[in-house]
């Protein structure tokens, strides 16, 4: 008799056509049964200069991730260059932490412009208001913008992901770049292993990687039942009623075109319980594929900062 798992007992359940078409829960499941030490082993895929970084506190993680953001700002300012920073509401904590090492250097943000990545919306792409407590603009001027005081990003180098804005996001980064900028894509990683909101069950609109990859944006789009419950955790309190079904987000074309990546995985929520232990190792395991975006981060240079527990081992425990 075969042990009940979802893999055994899948068939005839309601969770039968529930996962996206092009997931293989067979591999997912091997990218997670790894002892915890490899998770930092070097797979062929990865670029060169991508680095896992492991973190032991939540406070370490918050810390180191807040300081390489903090000082990629500076090291762009030294070098008297622009930068275009691609920013998340998710991970959050280190927002706090880039705010206090850029006041301590006296580090005036002038260079530096804020693409958010992606915002709450209805099926027009309408937006939160920004004072709404859930909107992500909101988030980030409470978290990033305002506590830099006189230091700050210049409002109008400050952009956000509503149907107005997005669409021309890949024209301003490209015009920055045109002109010497590097461009930074901030990350987390979501439950269905998306990157911003763009949801694995998009890779069934087009017919190759490279019409994928091609795509900068969406209003509207439709997100994935997990997304909707893992935010409902996260970011709501547990209240399932108050998320949006829907979001704008970037697209490939621009988490997928970095000079340098900074990630973040911390998603522990205590008593030994966590949410993104499988999403951290499919994302360094399972290889590229456009049915798990985050796959792609590992081959493009930076780092991914990730608590240590997160690796596992990923077995059952009853809380």
């Amino acid at each position: 008799m075969k042990q009940p798992t979802l893999l055994t007992t899948l068939k005839g359940s309601l969770l039968e056509n529930f996962f996206p078409a092009g997931w293989d829960l067979a591999k997912i499941d091997r990218c997670c049964s790894q002892p915890p030490a490899s998770i930092t082993d070097r797979q062929k895929w990865w670029h060169k200069d991508f680095q896992p970084v492991p973190c032991d506190t939540l406070a370490d993680f918050d810390m180191r991730m807040g300081h390489e953001i903090a000082l990629t700002i500076a090291q762009a300012k030294e070098a008297g260059k622009q930068v275009a920073f691609i920013l998340p509401v998710g991970p959050m904590g280190m927002y706090r932490w880039v705010v206090f090492f850029l006041r301590e250097w006296g580090m005036d943000c002038g260079h530096v412009h804020g693409f958010n990545m992606d915002e709450w919306s209805d099926a027009k792409g309408n937006t939160l208001p920004p004072t709404n407590s859930g909107a992500f603009q909101y988030a980030m001027e409470q978290a990033f913008y305002n506590p830099l005081g006189k230091l700050t990003v210049p409002p109008k180098q400050r952009h956000f992901a509503t149907k107005d804005s997005l669409p021309h996001y890949r024209e301003q980064i490209g015009e920055l770049r045109a002109a010497g900028a590097d461009l930074v894509v901030v990350f987390g990683i979501g439950r269905v292993f998306h990157i911003a909101f763009w949801e694995p069950h998009f890779a069934a609109e087009f017919k190759t990687e490279a019409e994928w990859r091609r795509q900068s944006h969406r209003l509207g789009a439709k997100l994935h039942p997990l997304t909707i419950e893992q935010n409902a955790i996260t970011s709501f309190k547990s209240r399932t009623t108050l998320v949006p079904t829907r979001a704008n987000t970037i697209g490939p074309a621009l988490f997928l075109s970095a000079d340098k990546i900074i990630g973040g995985a911390d998603g522990a929520l205590g008593r030994g319980m966590a949410w993104q232990g499988l999403s951290l190792w499919v994302t360094l395991r399972y290889g590229p594929s456009m049915w798990i975006p985050a796959s792609f981060m590992p081959t493009q240079a930076g780092k991914l900062f990730f608590l240590k527990e997160l690796a596992g081992p990923l077995v059952a425990e009853c809380n």
